[in-house]
């Protein structure tokens, strides 16, 4: 796909996407979302991408949707097609660790698309928040699900009902996000979390994790322990858990070999 509305490049195995209408405060429009979800695909896909990064052109990460139209901005769209989930396949579906570096302000679905993601760090500069009620409409991209998730019924009742914004700060004390920073170091500070990745982490055992990390939300306590278990097996004793330990105890860096699309296990019921 010819991006537009995204950038998308592969540096030292980390993936960065880069929400690029920078002139509009990167407003999400249709083009961008098929494009993001293109990009996430690739990322999920291509063994060669070991992390992502997903951040923002200029001076803000995305500062919603794109109201450009007006009026007509929200109109009824068709049933059989529409989806409020704002990208296909979501963040948590790519079985790389994806980080959103958040340089600026992110405001509805700029924020509700953020939240998809594994990591969040936010500039101290940006306004954050999730203002779909106060444009007449609600929260989309499966925010009802991932909010309360990460702060709780109460926090996330404050942050949907509202829709008010909070600042760098205040989404740190949330739990929203990990890091508050100056906008000029988010993007740094996500790459050099991402690197690391790339390069200590093995690949099937990330994504394996990431995937149970997510599932989890929905399991008992019984359910996690016996796909930790199934899951132990499918990884124990193969190449990837003996470099581990060989490279730790000869002080290298670990050369891993099994990889997500040709390894990856039949999931656990």
């Amino acid at each position: 796909m010819n991006y537009e509305d995204i950038r998308f490049e592969i540096i030292d195995a980390v993936a960065i996407i880069e929400l690029n209408r920078p002139e509009h405060l990167n407003t999400y429009s249709m083009k961008m979302g098929i494009e993001l979800g293109d990009a996430y695909r690739t990322c999920d896909q291509d063994d060669n991408i070991r992390a992502v990064v997903l951040t923002g052109a200029g001076r803000a990460f995305c500062a919603g949707a794109d109201m450009s139209m007006g009026e007509n901005t929200f109109a009824k769209q068709d049933q059989a097609t529409f989806s409020a989930a704002g990208v296909d396949p979501q963040a948590w579906e790519v079985r790389k660790p994806v980080i959103a570096a958040m340089n600026g302000h992110a405001v509805g679905i700029g924020l509700t698309l953020a939240l998809q993601c594994d990591m969040r760090i936010v500039a101290n500069e940006g306004k954050y928040g999730v203002l779909q009620v106060r444009r007449g409409m609600m929260p989309d991209s499966y925010s009802h699900w991932t909010l309360p998730r990460l702060i709780g019924i109460e926090r996330a009742a404050y942050l949907l009902l509202t829709g008010r914004k909070v600042s760098g700060a205040e989404a740190v004390e949330l739990g929203i996000a990990s890091r508050s920073l100056p906008a000029n170091e988010v993007l740094p500070t996500a790459l050099e979390i991402a690197r690391d990745i790339a390069i200590n982490t093995a690949p099937l055992s990330v994504g394996i994790t990431k995937r149970l990390l997510w599932e989890s939300m929905t399991l008992t306590r019984d359910e996690v322990g016996r796909r930790e278990t199934e899951l132990h097996h499918h990884l124990m004793g193969r190449a990837d858990a003996i470099e581990g330990v060989m490279a730790w105890l000869e002080r290298r860096t670990p050369q891993w070999t099994l990889s997500v699309t040709n390894d990856w296990p039949d999931w656990p019921k």
